[in-house]
């Protein structure tokens, strides 16, 4: 079956919904982030190498960035993971159902995951919060602001309930197959799958 042919993935990919089309743009450019703020960190850390071990100087506030940049990368980039389903997977039920039992599956083990991503995030506003309110710094000469790192929290786990509740829809929608490992060319619009 040729990617032109209707109802085809291909063509169910091309329809895709404006908004699940935005929410996987919004993970794309998070997850361009994330790999920014490990890259980041990479060359934080080589710095606070040679600054101790070349220029015989005390680290003030390299670990601390690097730590709040691995932090934030984690979850900035959990919504771009979810979207290339590059996360670890155990496939062997999968593979016994069939696909009307995996559709469900599926459903049912993202909505479960949803449930604890909105309960995390549900708790992580106040205490986001609170760190802003309070204007909370670190203990290091650094002082940094807690609640800048802090806000990748609320901030990923909010993009990845969008992310989860989209592609909950997508496959109850059949617009999207489950398990598949081919994801990121399946939620591309145009591309083939």
């Amino acid at each position: 079956m040729s990617s032109s042919d209707p109802g085809t993935p291909a063509d169910a990919i091309a329809r895709l919904p404006v908004w699940a089309a935005t929410v996987n743009a919004v993970s794309r450019a998070f997850g361009v982030l994330a790999t920014g703020l490990i890259v980041l960190s990479i060359g934080v850390v080589c710095q606070m190498v040679f600054v101790r071990a070349v220029l015989g100087r005390s680290a003030v506030w390299q670990t601390e960035f690097a730590i709040f940049a691995i932090v934030a990368a984690t979850f900035l980039g959990a919504p771009y993971i979810l979207l290339t389903r590059g996360h670890v997977a155990v496939d062997v039920v999968p593979l016994l159902l069939g696909k009307a039992a995996n559709r469900w599956l599926f459903i049912i083990g993202h909505a479960v995951a949803l449930l604890f991503c909105l309960l995390f995030l549900w708790a992580s506003i106040p205490w986001w919060y609170e760190t802003f309110a309070a204007g909370q710094t670190t203990s290091s000469m650094w002082r940094a602001r807690l609640w800048i790192p802090y806000l990748s929290v609320p901030v990923g786990l909010s993009l990845l309930c969008l992310q989860m509740i989209s592609e909950i829809t997508l496959v109850f929608l059949r617009r999207n197959r489950p398990f598949d490992s081919h994801a990121e060319g399946r939620s591309q619009a145009g591309s083939t799958a």
